[in-house]
């Protein structure tokens, strides 16, 4: 896998020849398939292909993880959440394009601290989320993330509460690890793709605090910027290059990872009707808006569902399709990861104990 990078990554040269080379190589890798997925019983989902599972490279990104995490403040149940979960093995599911476990460990880092973010502050009641303390949980995460300017004596106690919570300390490290290896530019993608997944957690926190649910194309308006996007702005840093700016705000790129992103959030929701629907606070999911909508079982939402996620992987794969004619190297390596993304992510979710019900 190592060997197939490089020759990726380096290949012949010349005008066209990178860009012929690459389309000759995509046209030949499997692409998609159906696969099944939970008991069975649904449809199956058209998905991208796992382009590499090498669970040693995993255990090795999860072992780095966890001594991260301890480091970073996590302790007893916590650390034991980050242990169990597995986000090594989604790096390396879904980041073929590097074996470099420090390259890997920015994904883990990133994607454990959103997720921990996500269940503490944002979804889950019994771990202390509360959708009035959110707002301001939130806006101290984009302080950890991107440092504000010193501000005198007001600064103290805001360094002290950057201080003072894992999570926290966990997204300035990381960022901090990305910045290494990454560009200014890689770094500030993140970041606002970050802080743009926020609005759409303010939104959920609302809805949940006044019981006044939105109806399904509301909850997913906001879900796509709530989605596996923000993870999939790791593709070029994680692969050891960049993509150039005029090509990842391109309307059609930036098309193809919005309907990328939301079709693996799509995923996310399919696997955790069942935990977020027992929450003391229902939690949105895109299966339960859609049942509440149509007055539906959840069987039926569930097959709703499952057609949208489908619909936005041909409708990307699609897009993928037309832009291999253009000449830019850079741009067909980055959707090739995007693709690997899809696949490594829905393969993550399939065999993760924590979507099993």
């Amino acid at each position: 896998m190592v060997d197939d990078a490089l020759a990726f990554a380096a290949g012949p040269s010349g005008i066209g020849t990178s860009a012929a080379r690459i389309t000759a190589e995509l046209a030949h890798e499997p692409a998609y398939a159906e696969r099944e997925w939970g008991d069975g019983t649904a449809s199956p989902l058209y998905v991208p292909v796992v382009e590499r599972v090498d669970e040693p490279l995993a255990e090795e990104v999860d072992r780095r993880l966890v001594a991260w995490a301890a480091d970073c403040g996590f302790t007893g149940e916590g650390l034991d959440q980050i242990a169990k979960a597995g986000f090594g093995r989604l790096a390396m599911l879904a980041h073929p394009d590097s074996a470099d476990p420090d390259l890997l460990l920015i994904a883990a880092q990133l994607n454990a601290v959103w997720w921990a973010a996500d269940d503490y502050y944002a979804d889950d009641s019994a771990l202390g989320a509360s959708p009035t303390e959110l707002p301001p949980r939130l806006a101290l995460v984009m302080a950890a993330m991107d440092p504000v300017a010193p501000a005198g004596e007001f600064s103290g106690p805001l360094e002290e509460a950057l201080r003072a919570d894992p999570i926290l300390v966990g997204l300035n490290s990381a960022v901090g690890h990305l910045g290494r290896h990454g560009t200014p530019t890689q770094v500030q993608r993140v970041c606002y793709a970050t802080f743009s997944m926020f609005v759409s957690w303010d939104a959920y926190a609302a809805w949940r605090y006044t019981e006044a649910y939105p109806p399904a194309w509301e909850y997913l308006a906001a879900r796509q910027h709530d989605s596996f996007y923000t993870s999939m702005t790791l593709c070029d840093p994680v692969g050891g290059y960049e993509l150039p700016a005029a090509w990842f705000y391109d309307p059609r790129v930036r098309r193809a990872m919005m309907r990328a992103g939301t079709a693996c959030v799509l995923v996310n929701d399919l696997y955790s009707v069942a935990k977020d629907a027992a929450d003391e606070n229902p939690v949105c999911n895109m299966v339960l808006q859609v049942a509440a909508d149509r007055g539906c079982s959840v069987e039926e939402a569930t097959e709703v569902t499952v057609d949208l996620h489908n619909t936005m992987v041909r409708e990307f794969e699609a897009g993928h399709r037309e832009l291999l004619a253009v000449p830019a190297p850079e741009l067909h390596r980055f959707l090739k990861g995007v693709r690997a993304w899809m696949g490594g992510g829905y393969e993550w979710h399939a065999t993760n104990p924590r979507y099993r019900s």
